[in-house]
């Protein structure tokens, strides 16, 4: 007789067709298991937000199915959404790897929002529940305490990689290859694996040989050095604390998340030589050859710690002229210019700069290249494959490595943000959709501010916003004065008299006109204002400001 095993489902709510604001969902009957709830970091059409996480509506309307929501490693695509889940969604238990812990609790302390049920992930930690049962496998990244997934369901394992990379010379701890070979050949049914990377050919350089570089370039230099990472890379932040240990410099830091990083690592041992640390007053005790600047700032962040330097307004650094600055990093997508920028400012000022290159090995992704990734689908050899965390171009590539390693084209599942992937008698297919999209965090505000509210600021950004007072007798239904009218981002009032005097003219004939009218409302008055003084204001200059008119009414016989 054969066993009605139910419906399994994956549901990814971010992380498809993006990098960033992963999400990922598995269920079954009544149960929900989510894995990770990261932020994306907004393009700079986003004028004003500081964050985009996922809409979770799917997740409030099943609020009592949810088990955990458990953590593959500590990078904000991963759990920088956290405190705006937590705000909306009841978590009963949060699972995280130990680095990645701390950086949630530091994270929710900032913001007064006290979470007492989170237990630490290891290797050796199995989750059981109903219908799901969950290990955990150790993966190299960039960042320590990473972790793939192996769930287990009545409809067979899922695989869910995080984010990783295959580096036989880590700085830390090997990635487990014979687990994973173990889940492997027990058959998993669905692979979801990291697709950052899928474009890229050959192997990710080891984190090795990026500390041999660095190691070369720290020795050989006689004056200081200007070394900026992501504060997120705690392992090469080891390294360089190292080196420097080893010839003799002491670390001025700069940066408050590279302050929280480097603290960070010292509370968990991985750096253990807190005296190596001193401030930018002690620095100046020091020779220039004895001194290492490590600061934020790698992508070119007008605030950073880096570009004020860069730009003469740093209050503690000023540049010399045998400083070395070393970029070990890599751009992120959209930030080549402003990286660009600042390195210029940094050759003006007539600093030497290296940054990363074919013939300079001083920054390795932490992410999977094509050859990694095909090792990951023979060690694992899924029957139906699901490329996760990418662009929609990463994760066709993805699939398309995944045929060449012997997946079956029909079983690749190229889906994304919401759609549903339902495992059941055997196949695994796609099946309708869940809402899910973009939601804006603009300061302590979520999902206030829309797409309207971002055309509005594009549209003040370009053309500006001109503001009309009208002070309006209600028992004459005349303007008592001539109407005021400001302008911010438009133009310079003062030197466009003549200008502002022709729009204070047409809005007072719009206003007579339309007050002369047997019924009206001060909604249609406003609305005739904007309708007609629009395209007024765009003949006489080609601009489309944002009007805005005010009605202060007086009752004046």
């Amino acid at each position: 007789m054969k066993t009605e095993l139910g419906e399994t489902s994956i549901i990814a709510l971010g992380g498809l067709g993006e990098v960033g604001k992963n999400m990922y969902v598995i269920t079954h009957e009544d149960e929900i298991l989510i894995i990770d709830a990261g932020v994306l970091f907004p393009e700079e059409d986003l004028l004003g937000i500081d964050y985009v996480i996922q809409d979770v509506t799917y997740l409030k309307q099943n609020e009592d199915k949810i088990k955990a929501l458990i953590i593959t490693h500590g990078h904000e695509d991963h759990i920088g959404g956290i405190p705006f889940l937590l705000q909306t969604v009841k978590i009963p238990k949060i699972y995280a790897p130990k680095i990645a812990a701390d950086l949630i609790n530091k994270k929710l302390t900032e913001r007064n929002m006290p979470y007492d049920n989170m237990e630490i992930i290891t290797s050796d930690l199995v989750l059981k529940y109903k219908h799901f049962e969950v290990e955990f496998v150790n993966t190299t990244h960039s960042i320590p305490d990473s972790y793939a997934i192996a769930v287990h369901t009545p409809n067979g394992i899922i695989f869910e990689t995080g984010d990783f990379k295959f580096d036989l010379t880590p700085i830390g701890p090997v990635a487990d290859i014979h687990k994973m070979a173990e889940l492997g050949s027990k058959g998993v049914k669905v692979l979801l694996s990291d697709s950052t990377n899928a474009l890229s050919e050959g192997y990710s350089k080891s984190e090795t040989s990026v500390d041999g570089t660095l190691n070369d370039i720290i020795s050989r230099h006689h004056g200081r050095v200007i070394i900026a990472t992501f504060a997120s890379n705690i392992y090469r932040i080891k390294h360089i604390v190292e080196t420097c240990k080893q010839y003799g410099r002491k670390i001025v830091v700069f940066g408050r998340s590279m302050e929280n990083a480097i603290e960070l690592a010292l509370n968990n041992n991985l750096i253990d030589d807190r005296s190596q640390f001193i401030d930018a007053f002690q620095s100046k005790n020091l020779k220039r050859n004895e001194v290492c600047i490590l600061c934020t700032g790698t992508q070119g962040e007008p605030l950073a710690a880096l570009s004020r330097i860069a730009n003469g307004v740093h209050k503690q650094i000023s540049l010399l002229n045998d400083d070395l600055v070393i970029f070990s990093s890599s751009a992120i997508p959209g930030n080549a210019n402003s990286i660009n920028k600042i390195i210029n400012q940094l050759y003006l000022k007539g600093v030497r700069v290296f940054t990363n290159s074919e013939f300079s090995d001083i920054h390795t992704s932490g992410h999977a290249k094509e050859e990694e990734l095909k090792w990951m689908l023979r060690i694992i050899q899924p029957e139906y494959f699901m490329p996760m965390h990418g662009e929609y171009r990463m994760l066709k590539k993805h699939g398309e490595i995944a045929v060449s390693c012997g997946v079956n084209e029909n079983n690749i599942i190229i889906a994304e943000n919401g759609d549903i992937i339902r495992m059941k008698d055997g196949k695994v297919e796609k099946s309708g959709m869940v809402q899910a999209g973009d939601v804006y965090v603009d300061g302590s505000r979520i999902g206030d501010v829309g797409s309207v509210v971002i055309k509005d600021r594009k549209l003040m950004s370009h053309d500006g916003i001109l503001i009309a007072i009208l002070n309006i007798n209600t028992l004459t239904r005349k303007l008592l004065i001539k109407p005021n009218v400001t302008a911010r981002g438009f133009v310079m009032v003062n030197e466009n008299q003549e200008l502002m005097n022709k729009i204070e003219n047409k809005i007072s004939e719009i206003v007579n006109n339309n007050l002369t009218k047997s019924i009206y409302s001060y909604t249609d008055l406003k609305n005739q204002i904007i309708f007609e003084l629009l395209p007024f204001i765009n003949e006489l200059t080609g601009r489309r400001p944002i009007i805005l008119p005010v009605i202060m009414e007086v009752n004046q016989s």
